[in-house]
């Protein structure tokens, strides 16, 4: 029976206080109409305005133009080069600023353009990896966060190739099928008068050629992932 009782007060008081809600939220919108009716519809905004700033004046929400810009992305052309200065192109922001830095050292500065995108021209690498990143800055002064870093290498020097058959740079043989057999570093790629040889984990490779009779001109070619190329020419007679 008490159990009963207090429900039903609780309900009492809970119903209280929705009438007052009511109440209060209704004398509001009258006051408000009021005051339009008084001095016009522009008091209104002006009175929500000073309301909002009120609102953030005291840790309300801020507005998106007080958020730091997003992050920027940059690209370069190459993975690896034998190039000793890239260009760094990228998106971010239009608006702000990109700070470029290099094995985190500030490069340079430039500003985004209306389209978003950006470029620092001839940059110059220094021998084996380059990383990469940059940074947004709004005209406020916030800062985003750091871009995804990109590595490039720098490479100008040529593949290695030794020659493991023929080692001679001109022979003559009686028969027609030759196996050109070589060792060279790993990620390159190799070729023979064209044809693409199989390189095993010890960067050993070999590729079979048919002779034509007579004197035969095969040139093999290395190149790496820079560009950087090594190439020999050997002449093998075919005396049959």
């Amino acid at each position: 029976m008490k159990f009963k009782m207090a429900v039903d007060n609780k309900k009492a008081l809970d119903k209280k206080k929705d009438n007052r809600k009511t109440f209060l939220l209704g004398f509001v919108v009258v006051v408000l109409l009021v005051l339009v009716v008084m001095f016009g519809f522009s008091f209104l905004v002006r009175f929500t305005e000073f309301l909002g700033e009120r609102k953030e004046a005291n840790g309300g929400i801020t507005n998106d133009s007080e958020l730091p810009p997003l992050p920027p992305r940059i690209f370069v052309p190459f993975e690896a080069t034998n190039s000793a200065a890239i260009n760094v192109s990228g998106t971010a922001e239009s608006g702000t600023l990109i700070e470029l830095e290099k094995d985190d050292v500030l490069l340079d500065t430039i500003n985004v353009d209306e389209d978003g995108e950006f470029i620092f021209e001839n940059i110059l690498l220094n021998l084996g990896n380059n990383l990469f990143s940059a940074v947004a800055v709004a005209a406020d002064g916030k800062r985003s966060e750091i871009s995804k870093e990109v590595v490039v290498v720098f490479d100008n020097e040529p593949p290695r190739l030794e020659m493991t058959n023929p080692v001679e740079e001109s022979l003559t043989v009686d028969y027609e099928d030759f196996d050109v057999v070589g060792k060279v570093d790993n990620d390159v790629s190799v070729t023979v008068n064209g044809r693409i040889g199989l390189i095993d984990s010890e960067g050993n490779f070999k590729v079979k050629i048919q002779l034509q009779p007579g004197k035969n001109n095969v040139e093999i070619k290395v190149r790496d992932l820079a560009g950087n190329e090594t190439s020999k020419t050997i002449e093998i007679t075919y005396d049959f």
